[in-house]
């Protein structure tokens, strides 16, 4: 009885699952714009090593990506295409320890967020979400 997916309830935990992702993006985007700035951010992306263009690439991903997820606008591939993002945030806390309350951040935070992107895309758009047509590259075709 415990054991099996509750196909009554699990529309709605991922859309609650999509929602916070989506929001969680949104306000790591709007904290690189509006706490940080953009040329802040780029010259942090600089400092670390990363070339100054990515810091673009990462808030147009998580503004974009957290849009969508909040839609639930194709969740699957955008769920997908942010994990380089956040594979990017976990190597950058990688050396500060596992603990994200640890100076510089620990690298627990972007794991989790990392394997909850994962999650997502294992389950799909959820309850509440926009009816948009699947791009032909992604259609299959039945045996």
């Amino acid at each position: 009885m415990y054991d099996t997916i509750d196909a009554r309830t699990a529309p709605y935990a991922a859309l609650l699952l999509r929602v916070t992702l989506g929001i969680a993006f949104l306000a790591h985007a709007g904290l690189k714009i509006f706490v940080f700035t953009i040329p802040g951010t780029v010259g942090y992306f600089e400092s670390i090593g990363y070339p100054g263009f990515f810091a673009y690439l990462v808030i147009l991903a998580e503004l974009g990506g957290g849009l969508a997820l909040i839609a639930g606008a194709y969740t699957r591939l955008i769920s997908l295409l942010l994990v380089p993002v956040m594979i990017g945030a976990l190597l950058q806390h990688t050396a500060n320890g596992w603990v994200f309350s640890a100076q510089g951040g620990g690298w627990e935070f972007p794991a989790m967020w990392t394997a909850l992107l994962f999650v997502q895309a294992g389950l799909g758009n959820g309850a509440f979400a926009l009816k948009l047509p699947v791009p032909s590259a992604f259609k299959t075709t039945a045996a």
